[in-house]
């Protein structure tokens, strides 16, 4: 086709899109579905022309002819609305419902496949083969259709999950069955035996997801390296998934997995990794680029309609109300027989029946099912009766899907309850609006004596509004009181929300480094979740898990304790500070949000306790930084300078850019001053080193049983010891061990435990010694009750050091005395000098 009139017939398409966007909003029918009425009337119109031969020009004709091949839905327009759909979705909510979401995605596929071909092939000339390859192209539901429409009709936000994970996911399985009935269909077999084909579906699967998982890190790497060049990450962006669906199908793997799996990556890593600005005009392309592709996939899709029902006979008919039948059962089957006994078996999340007669009825086929029925046509390994049949049925269908399902979906779920705001959300919107409307009245007073405006109107707008906000103020009055512990629920959410926006805000103003930014966003929306989930007691049970050492830190710790490496437990210590630091600030300023923000909406009762929830988390954090400051005193102290160095560039940055927009100084003048804080802001940016071999040496000379030592001494003492690190409820000694060291509690603290009676250590403090010179088994169970530092001796290093400093003696009989024990003064080596 001339290159002209390739461009002529796109613009022309663009037009089509265009306009059927405001024809939808006039007729009230789904997008999809008037693209798909344009489409094929387009089509028709274009077959009639070209049996008319009504002196067509060369060019128009050509354009009558725009070859329309399988490929380009496959692998143009499918991997553009996969990656948009996977940016968009959140994921950690979606993780709830993974169960329903894969069992609709690969089961449901298969049942439908199966299902279909055995209900179809009595009443069909083709073999069985024929049939399920059929019940393989139908049995997928398009995303494009899917995800637009339930869009549009704001449906619930659970199910809006379930059904977009299903259209996303379902695609590999449907597209894997496909290939291998076709590959029976070509080869002539009418009965194959289907175990070998089953036992590819893990491969595809797994394969494609790990494909995708590896290419999309690897591109989010990629764009994290050039973060000056934002248009070089967006571009970066958009070949991804291209990139990653041709390589995957190369591998034999499912390409649309592997997209999946390459957008959930730059989902969850993107916002860390890209810059806000960056991420945000990625989000905007790629909202942009999709509805582009969903717009042209159906548009295309539909002018092949005329083309695949010119031959339809009455008895086809008859086989479309078959497969659409069984379609419908083989769907209420899962629903309705696999998701309840998964349920009981505790294995998924229930999924309510109105949830379920939606998602039935919202299993639209579209261009996915167009263009493997497309492929089949094209193949000219196929026999002509089975290419003219599944043609015509899978057309069928997806017109009956599109205009019987699609154009009711709305009233469906306008029926079955789920477009309604449930009691509390309609109580909680009609106080939001009445503190609304008040406030919004105390910002226009302030407006209208600004513009001195004429007094009469005022005065009868000002009416107007009061009439308002007092029916606004008198349905929150009569609307059943929201519960308390509902209120603070509510209360908790939106406090956990303006957390995570208060770190996305730290990491915009550069006060965050990148790569803690993703950390701090997973515990934000642990956070989240776990208190819509659980209330008060999951905000609580959140925050502390958020803020103690996970299975990372113990292993970290383990490395250094028993094999002395060292690197990955400095880097956690650090990473963790800086975590604390920058967590702290954001507590405080959560206090102004509440007064501000919380206490109009859900009152002085929920504030009051939201307060003091948030203290006792600063309370927390405080404690954790002061256990890191106990433990590196000078590290901490040069990660604090460090966090004021980049506040405060971050303030005289801002403070360039107000006299910039006042026009105070020039732009050329703005960005020589804006280079040199950036050049300085690329220092801040090194963390300073911790050396844990630097940080022991330290410890030695702070403790008090050695400070009597001169340097040499204790440079000695310093290599003979080991530094330990434990978690609260570590156990350091337990009850019946032989004694191999003595332990010098450097910061935190420890409980010990002897036939019951508790006594607690701290710093300065040592455990350990007497057991160990009364040569005896341990008598006590010591356990650490906070981020602590240990250092170590063995025996024989503890005696030599006993037989040098007079001030541990008298600590060791001290420590003697005060546990009721007389130790017997032979038992310690004799001073030498």
């Amino acid at each position: 086709m001339d290159i002209s009139v390739l461009v002529g017939v796109t613009a022309l398409l663009f037009i089509v899109i265009a306009l059927s966007e405001p024809l939808a909003t006039r007729l009230r029918l789904p997008y999809s579905v008037v693209l798909a009425l344009v489409g094929a009337t387009l089509g028709s119109v274009g077959i009639w022309l070209q049996q008319s031969d009504a002196g067509l020009g060369p060019e128009l004709r050509e354009a009558l002819t725009l070859p329309i091949k399988s490929s380009v839905f496959l692998t143009v327009f499918l991997p553009t609305l996969l990656f948009e759909v996977s940016l968009g979705l959140n994921v950690r909510r979606m993780a709830d419902d993974w169960v329903p979401i894969i069992v609709m995605a690969v089961a449901a596929v298969v049942a439908a496949t199966l299902m279909i071909g055995f209900a179809l092939q009595p009443f069909s000339a083709m073999p069985l083969v024929g049939c399920l390859l059929l019940g393989s192209i139908v049995s997928t539901t398009d995303p494009s259709a899917v995800v637009s429409i339930f869009r549009n009709v704001a449906a619930p936000q659970r199910l809006m999950r379930i059904v977009e994970g299903e259209s996303l996911l379902n695609d590999a399985a449907a597209i894997a069955l496909f290939s291998f009935f076709l590959t029976y269909v070509m080869a002539g077999v009418p009965n194959p035996t289907y175990l070998s084909g089953l036992g590819t579906f893990p491969w595809l699967m797994a394969g494609g997801l790990m494909v995708g998982l590896i290419i999309g890190r690897v591109a989010v790497e990629g764009m994290r390296i050039i973060p000056a060049h934002p248009l070089a990450q967006i571009s970066v962006s958009v070949a991804l998934p291209y990139l990653t669906y041709l390589f995957a199908e190369e591998v034999n793997v499912s390409g649309v997995v592997a997209v999946v799996g390459a957008g959930l990556i730059v989902n969850v890593s993107g916002p860390s990794r890209l810059s806000p600005a960056a991420w945000s005009q990625l989000r905007e392309l790629w909202g942009l680029l999709a509805h582009w592709s969903g717009a042209l996939i159906f548009v295309l899709a539909a002018l092949l309609i005329p083309r695949l029902m010119a031959d339809v006979r009455l008895h086809d008919i008859f086989l479309v109300a078959i497969v659409a039948l069984a379609a419908t059962a083989s769907r209420a089957a899962i629903l309705w027989g696999a998701l309840p006994l998964l349920s009981r078996m505790r294995l998924s999340p229930r999924v309510e029946p109105p949830y379920r007669a939606a998602i039935l009825w919202g299993g639209l086929r579209g261009a996915v099912t167009l263009a493997l029925a497309l492929a089949v046509t094209e193949n000219v390994l196929v026999p002509a009766n089975i290419k003219r049949e599944i043609g015509i049925l899978a057309t069928g269908y997806v017109l009956f899907t599109l205009l019987v399902q699609g154009t009711t979906l709305r009233r469906v779920i306008r029926r079955l309850g789920l477009a309604r705001l449930s009691p509390l959300d309609m109580a909680l919107s009609n106080q939001v609006i009445a503190v609304a409307l008040q406030n919004v009245r105390e910002e226009v007073a302030g407006s209208i004596r600004e513009y001195e405006l004429s007094r009469e109107i005022v005065r009868s707008e000002a009416k107007r509004f009061g009439e308002r906000l007092e029916k606004a103020v008198q349905r929150a009055e009569d609307t059943e009181e929201i519960p308390d512990r509902e209120r603070i629920t509510l209360g908790l959410v939106a406090l956990a929300v303006r957390e995570r926006e208060e770190i996305l805000e730290s990491f915009r103003e550069q006060l965050i480094a990148s790569r803690l930014v993703e950390r701090m966003l997973a515990e934000s929306d642990y956070l989240i979740e776990r208190t819509r989930q659980h209330g008060r007691d999951g905000y609580r049970l959140a925050a502390r898990r958020n803020l103690g050492a996970g299975r990372v830190a113990r292993a970290a710790v383990l490395l250094h304790n028993r094999l002395r490496i060292s690197a990955p437990l400095a880097n956690l210590i650090a990473d963790r500070f800086d975590i604390l630091l920058n967590q702290r600030t954001m507590l405080r300023h959560l206090h102004q949000y509440i007064d501000q923000k919380v206490r109009r909406m859900y009152g002085r009762r929920v504030a009051e306790l939201l307060h003091e929830l948030l203290k006792r988390r600063e309370e927390e954090t405080e404690r954790a930084l002061e256990s890191l400051h106990l433990q590196y005193p000078f590290y901490t102290e040069e990660m604090e300078r460090r966090y004021i160095r980049r506040t405060t560039l971050r303030m005289e940055e801002r403070q360039y850019q107000t006299l910039l927009d006042d026009g105070l100084i020039g732009p050329e003048l703005h960005m020589t001053l804006v280079a040199a804080i950036k050049r300085q802001r690329l220092k801040t940016e090194v963390r300073p080193k911790l050396d844990l071999a630097v940080h022991k040496h330290e410890l030695v000379r702070q403790f008090p049983l050695f400070s009597a030592m001169d340097e040499e001494q204790r440079k000695a003492l310093t290599r003979a010891m080991v530094t330990l690190y434990a978690g609260p409820g570590e156990i350091m000694v337990r009850r019946g061990d032989p004694p191999r060291r003595v332990f010098f509690i450097a910061s935190g603290a420890v409980e010990s435990d002897i036939a019951g009676e508790k006594r607690r250590l701290g710093r300065g403090d040592m455990f350990g010694q007497l057991s160990m010179l009364m040569k005896r088994s341990r008598q006590a169970q010591v356990t650490s009750i906070a981020y602590s530092t240990f250092l170590a001796l063995d025996e024989q290093k503890f005696r030599d050091l006993l037989a040098k400093n007079r001030k541990l003696q008298d600590a060791v009989v001290e420590s003697a005395r005060a546990r009721g024990v007389e130790l017997d003064m032979d038992l310690l080596p004799p001073l030498t000098p």
